[in-house]
């Protein structure tokens, strides 16, 4: 796995950022999604030690394509330089929740867990409600010392706690969330290193799996929309 292959190939996709110079450069972009896919591979086999419902993963049906939909974005970009991936039961669906990893140059990668979206207001509704019956529990999950050590429960929330919920409810603040993710900042350095890396993310993926059950046990019942 050569990850310093990858880091080159966005750095220059970065500052190439243009149809012509993707399409005179795709065979760089085949040898650089070549090296993510094996170390995606790498990954789910490390981490189905832990938690084999991601173990049916293929590299290809987990990663997210670096084309951007620049319909509605005053940033006509039509590539993202990065390589991204989530990793759970069912693949790359925001839910049920997984592993996340996006490299990224510049010192922008970052390992990730838990629902990112919110535009989905069902799962927003069954998270909060989890969080307001099963308080102690999240407590005890994210009070956890290795947990508080690398990560900080964020997301998108509200001014104030939503209606429905008591306003002096022990988790008020985290009712006000939309969404409840983690993310663990990585630096270029740190990703070149194939074997440090990979014996990072494996142990932060660990340590963020209680987090990831328990929302996955909110969102039982949840169903993606139909288009």
């Amino acid at each position: 796995m050569n990850t310093q292959l990858i880091i080159d190939y966005l750095s220059s996709l970065s500052m190439n950022n243009n149809r012509e110079w993707y399409h005179a450069n795709k065979d760089d972009f085949k040898k650089a999604n070549a090296e993510f896919e094996k170390l995606l591979q790498a990954l789910i086999l490390e981490i189905g030690k832990f938690d084999n419902s991601i173990l049916h993963n293929t590299p290809k049906d987990i990663t997210f394509k670096i084309v951007r939909d620049t319909r509605f974005s005053h940033d006509k970009s039509p590539y993202n330089p990065a390589f991204r991936a989530h990793i759970s039961s069912k693949g790359k669906l925001p839910v049920p929740v997984g592993y996340y990893l996006m490299i990224k140059p510049g010192n922008h990668s970052f390992l990730g867990g838990g629902l990112f979206a919110d535009m989905f207001k069902d799962a927003t509704a069954m998270i909060r409600d989890y969080i307001s019956r099963n308080g102690e529990e999240w407590e005890s999950i994210i009070h956890e010392p290795d947990f508080e050590k690398y990560f900080t429960v964020q997301g998108t929330e509200l001014k104030n706690v939503p209606a429905g919920y008591e306003k002096e409810h022990p988790q008020a603040s985290y009712l006000k969330f939309k969404s409840w993710y983690l993310e663990y900042s990585l630096k270029d350095e740190e990703v070149k290193d194939v074997e440090a890396f990979l014996e990072k993310a494996v142990g932060l993926f660990q340590i963020m799996k209680p987090f990831n059950d328990y929302l996955n046990r909110a969102l039982a019942d949840f169903q993606m929309p139909t288009r």
